[in-house]
Parts: C-alpha cells; sequence; structure tokens
C-alpha cells in the first residue's frame, strides 16, 4: 500500500481502501435536482474538510478487529438514510441540468485506513501547529470520470480513519458541498455516531429529500443553470483542497462569560440594539482582532480601504419558508457586510462591526429569497476582494462535539478547509458549556500578534464590565 507523506515527513500507512455503500437493495435508484442553494457551489472548487479526533490507548490490530468492522457497518446503514453522500453528483452537458444519481449497487463512498507514528497528543494540544500538519490524514475525493458524451461524475465524499497505536484515531471527511451544508452533514455524523454507539438510532431524525420543499418565486434555478453550464468545467472536475505551507492554525476558546460581558457592552452603548447574538459578537471581535493583527503585513497606512466579512445564515430557521430542520442538501444564504478599516481599528471597532452584522443577518433574515440572488457570484467576489475578505465558517449550533461514536466526545474537532487569514471557523465548545472555539490560520508572526491583541481585548472588557 502507498504511504502519505507531508513536508514535515510525517509518514500515514495506508493499510486497507474500500467502497462503502447503503446495504444491498436497501436503496432504489434514485436522481435529485440541484436546487438554487446547491448550483453556485458547483462553482465552488475548494472542498470541505472536518475531522475528528478520538482516544484510543489500544493496538492497532485490536482497533481492525474490534472497532473498524462496527464502523463501517453502521456508516452502510447510515448511508441507507444518507444516500446522497454515496451518490454521483452528475453534470451532463447543456441543456440537461445536472443533478445527484445514486445508482443501486453501483455508487459507493470511498473509505481509507491508515496508521500513523505521529504523536497524537501533540496534535489535539492547544497550540499553533503548521496548517500542513494534518494533510496526511486527509483523504482525496476520487477523480471526477469524464464520460464519452461530455458527462461528468463527480464523486462526493470520502472518509479516512487513521490509527495512531495505543493512542486514538481519526475520523477525517472530505466533501463536496455541492450535497450537503453544515447542518445536513452533521446530522449524517450525529446518525452514524448513535448507530455506532448504540446499534441503533434514537436521537437523531430521519433526513428530507424532497427538492420540492425549495421554492423558486424568482425564478434563479434557470439563471444560476446558465452561469454553471458558462462556468470553466477545469473546477468542476478537479476540486482543490489548498494547503498552503507558511502559515500555523490555532484554535481558542471564548468563555461563555466573556462573550456574555461582550453582548451586555454592545447593548448598553446601543440600547436600540436590545438583543445581540453570540455568533454577531464573536464574529465582531475576531473580525477586530484580525485586522489589527494584519496592520503590519498589509502597510496600509493612509489606505482606509473597505474591508469585509462572508458569512451564512441557515434558511431552515426561518418559520416563513416552512423548510424542515431535517432538510438534507444546501439551505443557506450568503451575508457580507463592508466597513471602512480606520474604523474597524478605532475605539469602537468592535461595536461597529457588531451593529453592521446584526443589521445584515435581520435583512438576510427577513427576506431570504433576494439574499438568495447573490449566491451565484459570491466565489467571484471572494477571488477578486483578495486579503479584504474575511469568512465565516461553522458554527456552535452545529454541535460538533455532539459525535460520540461510544468512545466518548471528540478530544477535537477541526475545520481544515480553514486554513488561511482569509478564514475563520466557529464551533462549540468540548469542555466549556456555553464556550466557543475559533479556529484561525495565520503566519507565525501574525497568529502572535493575533493573540497579543485579542487577550489584551478580553482583558480590557473585563475591565470596563467590573
Amino acid at each position: 500500500m502507498a504511504n502519505k507523506v507531508n513536508h514535515n515527513d510525517t509518514v500515514v500507512k495506508i493499510i486497507e481502501q474500500c467502497q462503502v455503500g447503503p446495504p444491498p437493495g436497501s436503496v432504489p435508484s434514485t436522481s435529485l435536482p440541484l436546487t438554487f442553494f446547491d448550483l453556485p457551489f458547483l462553482c465552488c472548487p475548494v472542498t470541505c474538510t472536518r475531522i475528528f479526533f478520538y482516544e484510543f490507548p489500544h493496538t492497532t490490530t485490536h482497533f481492525m478487529q474490534t472497532l473498524l468492522p462496527n464502523l463501517k457497518h453502521s456508516l452502510s446503514l447510515t448511508l441507507q438514510h444518507f444516500f446522497p453522500l454515496s451518490s454521483n453528483i452528475v453534470f451532463p452537458p447543456k441543456p440537461q441540468a445536472p443533478h445527484i444519481l445514486y445508482s443501486q449497487g453501483d455508487t459507493t463512498l470511498h473509505f481509507i485506513v491508515a496508521e500513523s507514528t505521529t504523536n497524537f497528543n501533540n496534535l489535539v494540544c492547544n497550540t499553533p501547529r503548521d496548517v500542513t500538519s494534518m494533510y496526511p490524514f486527509v483523504p482525496e475525493l476520487p477523480q471526477t470520470v469524464a464520460l464519452q458524451d461530455g458527462t461528468l461524475l463527480i464523486p462526493p465524499m470520502a472518509i479516512q480513519v487513521t490509527v495512531f497505536p495505543n493512542s486514538g484515531f481519526t475520523i477525517c471527511i472530505n466533501f463536496s458541498h455541492v450535497v450537503t451544508d453544515g447542518k445536513a452533514f452533521h446530522s449524517f455524523i450525529k446518525f452514524w455516531s448513535s448507530l455506532c454507539r448504540s446499534k441503533e438510532n434514537n436521537l437523531v431524525a430521519l433526513p428530507l429529500h424532497d427538492r420540492d420543499i425549495i421554492q423558486d418565486p424568482n425564478g434563479l434555478n434557470p439563471i444560476f443553470l446558465e452561469s454553471v453550464w458558462n462556468s470553466p468545467r477545469e473546477f468542476i472536475m478537479n476540486p482543490i483542497y489548498n494547503v498552503p505551507n507558511d502559515r500555523v492554525r490555532h484554535r481558542f476558546v471564548l468563555k461563555r462569560e466573556q462573550v456574555e460581558i461582550l453582548k451586555r457592552l454592545v447593548s448598553t452603548k446601543y440600547q436600540s440594539l436590545l438583543h445581540v447574538s453570540t455568533f454577531v459578537v464573536t464574529c465582531a471581535l475576531i473580525w477586530v482582532c484580525k485586522v489589527k493583527s494584519s496592520e503590519d503585513d498589509i502597510k496600509s497606512s493612509g489606505n482606509d480601504e473597505e474591508l469585509y466579512l462572508s458569512f451564512w445564515v441557515d434558511c431552515r430557521y426561518l418559520a416563513e419558508l416552512k423548510i424542515p430542520l431535517t432538510y438534507f442538501g444546501n439551505c443557506v444564504v450568503n451575508g457580507i457586510v463592508g466597513i471602512k478599516r480606520s474604523k474597524l481599528v478605532g475605539q469602537n471597532g468592535i461595536f461597529e462591526a457588531a451593529v453592521a452584522l446584526r443589521s445584515k443577518v435581520k435583512e438576510l433574515q427577513s427576506g431570504p429569497y433576494e439574499s438568495a440572488e447573490t449566491l451565484m457570484s459570491i466565489f467571484s467576489k471572494f477571488a477578486t476582494m483578495g486579503h479584504r475578505m474575511t469568512g465565516i465558517a461553522g458554527s456552535p449550533k452545529l454541535d460538533a462535539y455532539e459525535s460520540d461514536f461510544g468512545w466518548g466526545k471528540p478530544k477535537l474537532s477541526e475545520v481544515l478547509h480553514v486554513n488561511s487569514p482569509a478564514g475563520v471557523s466557529l464551533s462549540d465548545c468540548r469542555d466549556k458549556e456555553g464556550g466557543i472555539e475559533v479556529g484561525v490560520a495565520f503566519g507565525r508572526a501574525q497568529m502572535q500578534k493575533f493573540n497579543t491583541i485579542l487577550e489584551e481585548i478580553l482583558a480590557d472588557i473585563a475591565l470596563h464590565d467590573s
């Protein structure tokens, strides 16, 4: 079997490669159309990657004989209900529309088992690490297949389980955003972990695949389809897992009491804002810290440029749309706020950011279909804005740490595609109830400056609240 090596000479030995799908005969051949929520992600060349670390102080042999069979069996049973993940994204030539196709007995999910002698405890400790340190544990998506008529068959997901003898193991999932957003993905993880843990799923509702639930009053589907047909096919054929080698990733925890102080301070300064969400104040804080920490790198003295923050809102929580929380697929709209650099780094930067963010969230919630009209242009905007854009990935509401396969909560869970200064990941906290884990990736000098600025701001707001 082949080995995988990163730039730090971390070696991962591939033990097994196989295909896992629903039990034979359990799912009929099924085609699902892509909605206007799904189509924009066909033009996004970057895949999504989430890794979970679990403690398991036993040998690789013990793992292969006891845990692995249950992991694979429960995954197969889970894919019976989450079959789009073991399907193909089918992209035929115009005028046929792209869709998701499950072919009974023919489409499966690529599953890899590997072993690594890397120090497990070093990987889960809360210190800055090279972003490439996790790369050997990330599965590559199988190659897109091009048929003679030009139709593309795109596998949407791959899973790699890596064993660290006598220490633990990881489950890393690399997937295309075309088939699932964050909420739907984590419902899959929770279903799989529940089934693996208890041999039956008692916690997670079955997913809903009925695409007729998604209404299109503004006629976005044909407009988006035209854009997809006109997009460069190399992006669609070759999704990218980009791993820069000059940055470090670090996560830190905002405690619940720190978030509550921020919310009180914002509400006190702007009394019209009676309710400010945890999401809003967290994003405002991190955005300001990032901008301040990058001042020297950008050398923007005298350049008062507009800076942008991008985030996603889940439309399942909007009552007027009547989309069930169990809907499986994409159901998010994007919001972008822009603020002058001078305001963000000024005395009231966090307050300015919080007000702008809260206003944009309200706008998205009150007019989701209007907000969806910009989805097709989002990724080209990201490319043109460069260092001026910061994107938020994940949410504490997704409960990433509530994924117990039978060996307790994950020791660590991270969003690996956030691997540059352009991204920030948010998650629930493993050990502190109500806390938020924040993940960022910078050069080492900027990371040190970011941490210093964050500590100073948190100390300052605690002093003002006392």
